[in-house]
């Protein structure tokens, strides 16, 4: 069972305000009118949990705000973004680029701008929306997707692939040493992909419904993404990622790596 800790979050939010407000409103006055009227040892004090929730309320509301509407951090789990990700990469996601979304329900209540072809993105995952899936986008709306011979098409014309020779995998992506490092043009950017020669091509035709978008894993042949389970819909983003603030890979001789900290994500 998956974690909601957007939900733990406005709850701890709602009933630290909800404390103070009572406090403010009722509580208060009625100390002040009893404090008056007694002597010293018999003064009421401020009990131990309004304390704490007004303590504590301004620091769940400013990470509400922060987490639901401007950035969140995530952790790469796998190596199915190689080489743009690696495990144990540790990326923040802007929250407002797609639109605000009211967290728990994600109701959108402000457009923003629309996703773009090559946009590294995270998600809810359609099969269970309660997993974040990290993705880049290849298809929008109404675009034809063809991926044959691990060569992608789109609207029948060819993302042009560049070979750079083999990838120098390491720590915990060593099981990709082997693959062959891929640069690769969308029209609008180029990327990185890796390729396993080793490994048979999926080859499909689909067409990208609206309000849909098709995404694949830059580690094309160890990618669980939209060739396998489909679209990814609009309501289901999250944002779009941007930048790599830690990496920390255990298997790795220096465990963290200096030179992806702050690195931009393309």
């Amino acid at each position: 069972m998956s974690f909601d800790f957007s939900l733990l979050l406005v709850v701890l939010t709602g009933v630290s305000g909800l404390i103070w407000l009572i406090d403010y409103f009722i509580l208060e006055p009625r100390r002040k009118v009893h404090n008056k009227r007694t002597n010293e040892a018999r003064k009421l004090k401020q009990s131990f949990i309004v304390e704490q929730a007004k303590s504590f309320f301004p620091i769940f509301l400013i990470v509400l705000v922060l987490r639901s509407f401007i950035f969140e951090p995530f952790r790469i789990p796998s190596g199915s973004m190689m080489p743009t990700l690696l495990i144990g990469d540790f990326i923040l996601v802007n929250k407002y680029d797609y639109g605000l979304r009211l967290p728990v329900t994600h109701n959108k209540f402000i457009e923003n701008n629309l996703p773009q072809r090559g946009d590294v993105v995270v998600f809810r995952y359609p099969d269970n929306p309660k997993i974040p899936y990290i993705k880049r986008i290849i298809g929008l709306p109404g675009d034809k997707i063809t991926y044959y011979n691990k060569t992608l098409y789109i609207n029948d014309i060819i993302a042009e692939q560049s070979t750079g020779g083999s990838y120098p995998a390491f720590g915990a992506g060593l099981t990709m040493l082997g693959s062959l490092l891929v640069s690769e043009d969308l029209g609008t950017i180029r990327h990185e992909i890796l390729i396993d020669p080793d490994r048979d091509s999926f080859e499909f035709v689909t067409i990208v419904p609206d309000s849909h978008y098709f995404v694949l894993g830059d580690n094309r042949d160890n990618s669980k993404d939209s060739r396998y389970w489909g679209f990814v819909p609009e309501e289901n983003l999250v944002g779009r990622a941007f930048m790599i603030w830690m990496n920390w890979d255990s298997k790795s001789k220096s465990v963290v790596n200096y030179k992806r900290i702050g690195k931009k994500i393309k």
